[in-house]
């Protein structure tokens, strides 16, 4: 019974390896329903395990009257038991850190989404600035009379927009 909870430890340790890779993979996926599942088994897992380890031991120290000659075949057993409960507190510990790591992924994603659409807004609104003074229709600007004030305006706008897009393309924010 003992070296199936030794297995079982070895498949959880595959799954949480498994885990932490996802989450520090480069795809937005939302592991959180995941990380607590398995934390989930880890702590029934633990629970099933720790009890037994005070009763085992009883057996390999030989107070419970079971004969010299089976006193090693108990030595092992606890030693096995220990292994693995040693194995399964590792596992809760490491699990422990999984949700940080992920909401601090999660923050991550949410400011490079934040610093595109800060990137956009400041690209879209400089031609917006441009055409609203325009479209405040005063009376003298001397562009209005003048035969290429439309196509400089349209120009001056393009090429605003067009920096900074190069700008935030230079500095990772698009």
């Amino acid at each position: 019974m003992v070296d199936s909870y030794t297995e079982a430890a070895l498949q959880v340790r595959t799954d949480l390896t498994a885990l932490e890779r996802r989450v520090f993979s480069p795809d937005r996926e939302d592991l959180t329903e995941e990380i607590y599942s398995l934390k989930r088994e880890v702590l029934e897992f633990r629970d099933a395990v720790q009890p037994l380890a005070p009763v085992v031991q009883d057996f390999a120290d030989g107070r419970t009257g079971w004969p010299e000659e089976a006193l090693p075949y108990f030595a092992d057993v606890a030693d096995h038991l220990h292994r693995t409960d040693t194995e399964v507190r590792s596992l809760d510990e490491l699990l422990n850190s999984a949700p940080a790591a992920h909401l601090a992924r999660v923050g991550t994603w949410q400011n490079d989404d934040m610093r595109r659409i800060s990137a956009w807004a400041a690209i879209l609104s400089s031609p917006t600035l441009i055409a609203g003074i325009y479209g405040m229709n005063f009376a003298h600007m001397p562009e209005l009379d003048w035969r290429f004030g439309c196509p400089l305006t349209l120009t001056v706008m393009a090429t605003v927009a067009g920096l900074l897009h190069r700008i935030f393309r230079r500095n990772g924010w698009l």
